[in-house]
Formats: C-alpha cells, sequence, structure tokens
C-alpha cells in the first residue's frame, strides 16, 4: 500500500483541554516521604512538571522540531483486524548499499527514541550506513489504535513487517529494546526470509541455561564463575522484578481500570511515565521539556494515552504459546547483543547466548534501558561494529546486497 507524508498536527482544542485539566489538578497531600523515589515519583518533581506543562512548555516548538523529520503513515492489513494506518520516521541514507534498518521502540518510549541515532546511522563520515524505520507501534503515538481484542505480539510483528514490505525493504534488519525484543524477535520467527539479523540492547532472559536446549552455555554457566559485571546484573534484575515491577502487574492484568486515570488525568500520565524514565536510567541527566515532550506523545497520542498499556495484557493471554517462542533460542536470525548496567534486566551473558547464533556482544560500563536516546554513540557504535565489514552480520548483509 502507499505511504502518505505525515505531519504532526495536535489540535488547539486538545493542547487547551490538557491546560485546563491541569490548573484543576488535585495532588496528593504532603507527607515527610512525599520527595522519597522508593514510594514513587516525587510530588514536588511532579508538581513542577505539572505547572511548567500548563504555563511554560511550548509543545508548538517541540512539534515543529518534530516535523523536521521525514514522516509518514501508511495503511498495513493485520490478519483478522483489517487494515491499521501506521505512522512510522523514513531517514533515507545517501549512501550506496545502505542497510534497511528496523528501529522499534516499547513502552514507555515512542519514535522520539530513534531521533539521536538518526543521523549517525544514516550520514556517518565512513563505513557502513542504513535506512532507518522507526514505526510508532499500533496503540502508541500516531499510529491508529486497535478495537478489537487480541492484538498481541505476533500482530504488532506483522504490523511492522508490512510497513517494511510497503516501503520496498523484503530484506531488513531489526534493533530493539523493552518490547522491541518481543516485537523483532517475533519478526525472526515469522519472517525469516526477511528479517535477516537482529539486535538487542534489552536482553529479557530471566532463567540459566537448560541442559537440554543449550548444553554447551548450560556447561558453561555451571562450570565458570560469574564476573563482578554480571554479578550486578543481577543484582539489578532482582531488585526491579522485587520493586519495579508493579506496572507491570496492573497493566498486564487489568489495564482498563488504569487505563481511566491515564486518559483522564494528564498528571497521572505524567507521574507513571515519570516514574520510569528515571529508575530506568543511569543518572541520564533529564530536562523538562524532554520529558514533557516524551510524556506528551502519549497525551496527544492517535489512540488515546490508555491505549498503549494494553500490549502488556495481550502479550499476556493471547497467543500466548507463540509470544514466549521470543525467549527460546531462534537458529535462523543472526543476533546481536548489548548489556546495559542500569537497564531493568541484565542477565549473564551465558544466559543471553540461548536466544540465538549470538556472532555480536557488548558489555557497556554504563547506560540504561534507554540506550538510543542515553547512550546514543555507544548503540551507534555497536551496530556498525555488528553489521560493518568484519562484524558478525556481514555476511548476511553482504549475501542480500542485491536486495538491500
Amino acid at each position: 500500500m502507499a505511504t502518505q507524508p505525515f505531519k504532526i498536527n495536535v489540535p488547539d482544542s486538545a493542547i487547551s483541554s490538557l491546560k485546563e485539566k491541569l490548573s484543576t489538578a488535585t495532588f496528593p497531600s504532603e507527607v515527610d516521604f512525599s520527595d522519597d523515589w522508593d514510594y514513587g515519583a516525587p510530588r514536588s518533581d511532579v508538581k513542577r512538571l505539572a505547572q511548567y506543562w500548563k504555563d511554560g512548555f511550548d509543545w508548538r516548538a517541540q512539534e515543529a522540531k518534530l516535523n523536521e523529520l521525514p514522516q509518514f503513515t501508511t495503511k498495513v492489513a493485520v490478519e483478522g483486524f483489517g487494515d491499521l494506518q501506521v505512522h512510522f520516521l523514513h531517514q533515507k541514507s545517501t549512501k550506496t548499499g545502505s542497510i534497511p534498518l528496523l528501529f522499534c521502540h516499547g513502552w514507555p518510549g515512542s519514535f522520539l527514541e530513534v531521533i539521536k541515532i538518526l543521523p549517525l546511522l544514516t550520514e556517518p563520515k565512513d563505513g557502513t550506513s542504513f535506512h532507518v524505520v522507526a514505526p510508532s507501534l499500533p496503540n502508541f503515538g500516531f499510529s491508529e489504535g486497535v478495537a478489537k481484542k487480541g492484538f498481541s505480539i505476533p500482530q504488532y510483528a506483522e504490523s511492522v513487517h508490512k510497513v517494511m514490505l510497503n516501503l520496498g525493504y523484503d530484506k531488513y534488519v531489526t534493533q530493539g529494546g523493552d518490547w522491541g525484543f518481543m516485537v523483532t524477535r517475533l519478526l525472526g520467527i515469522q519472517y525469516p526470509e526477511s528479517c535477516l539479523a537482529s539486535h538487542l540492547n534489552f536482553v529479557r532472559v530471566t532463567e540459566p541455561p537448560v541442559l537440554s536446549k543449550t548444553p554447551w552455555q548450560y556447561v558453561k554457566h555451571a562450570l565458570l564463575p560469574y564476573k563482578d559485571h554480571e554479578k550486578a546484573g543481577l543484582a539489578r534484575t532482582k531488585w526491579f522484578h522485587s520493586q519495579g515491577f508493579g506496572y507491570n502487574l496492573e497493566q498486564s492484568t487489568k489495564p482498563s481500570t488504569l487505563g481511566f486515570a491515564l486518559a483522564d488525568s494528564p498528571v497521572a500520565l505524567l507521574a507513571w511515565i515519570y516514574e520510569k524514565l528515571h529508575d530506568w536510567t543511569d543518572n541520564y541527566p533529564w530536562t523538562d521539556d524532554e520529558i514533557l515532550t516524551w510524556v506528551s506523545i502519549y497525551q496527544f497520542s492517535t489512540a488515546g494515552p490508555a491505549a498503549n498499556v494494553r500490549i502488556y495484557y495481550e502479550a499476556k493471554h493471547t497467543e500466548l504459546e507463540k509470544s514466549l517462542k521470543a525467549h527460546e533460542y531462534v537458529p535462523g536470525v543472526l543476533l546481536g547483543l548489548s548489556y546495559f548496567p542500569e537497564d531493568i534486566v541484565v542477565p549473564p551473558t551465558t544466559w543471553g547466548r540461548t536466544l540465538g547464533p549470538v556472532v555480536f556482544e557488548q558489555v557497556h560500563k554504563n547506560g540504561g534501558h534507554f540506550a538510543a536516546h542515553e547512550r546514543p554513540e555507544k548503540l551507534v557504535d555497536d551496530l556498525r561494529r555488528m553489521f560493518g565489514k568484519g562484524g558478525g552480520a556481514y555476511s548476511v548483509v553482504k549475501s542480500a546486497q542485491s536486495k538491500l
């Protein structure tokens, strides 16, 4: 199907409604632990951000900056769900032989995550270059929402795969974090003839190797002691599952209940997302404009602020057996793994190698969950090393060069 140029144009009425709701917001009573991060988003931070969102933040200025980027929409036919309109960035390189790269965001991210790495990937001074496609997943950003139940990870993968086909990319590579891990893994399972290789900055493995499935990794896991950074990663993972997993339980069991707060209260939406921007990053120096632009993409999303959390419910309740294959060994797609120490799941490398034929691996000394935004140069360097000449995935890219 054809693609159409797209410009963000949030209605004045939506901005006025936001400001009106912010002007009548009620905040929790102040107590001596109101600003203790152990209890959640600090009252003073959220109150300050809400005030600035109402009186100082210039959405139109941010909108204009975003509209400088090449944005488009296209319709994709998803089996059982009909046609869906998907929004995406598509930045082509001017260099010959550039590799089509599908960048897949997660929650609470968006297509915004790709912005810092776009020029680095598409127009490097030398070496490997990419044509970058960064969709807004259905129910996120400026893509259409899904009104029918059962739209799960296989359907998200189908939708972004068909975006690539609509652009003429029947061979491509992928990069994903958060839900991008699941979606790009399913791309490799469902469309191995198209998805040539995948790079992940979120290594979602929570169990050690099993002898019957990956015997060599099991032996190394059993015999070799963990390195200090792997012990720290396991501690970080334990913290996440014991102290930071509540949002996941709510979103994967009762998303509609939470949706009332997210849809009606911009302060609730702000606090819900701001907590993750703080807890999941490695001391990243967020500016207020960055935070509010990030949250505004959710506030002004086409499907509304409540739609995005449904991905958690569907992933746990629909086509679960197929989705769980994302955590198993996928033999047909070359794999690159980048570990950032302040991510929310940071397994030992032997665990990560149970996912597939790992041809690139990098353990970073700093960085968190939103690698493309926090450490753009490091993520780009990993991609160029993986796919560039001499890299682990160079052979598969070179063999399909006529298609790329």
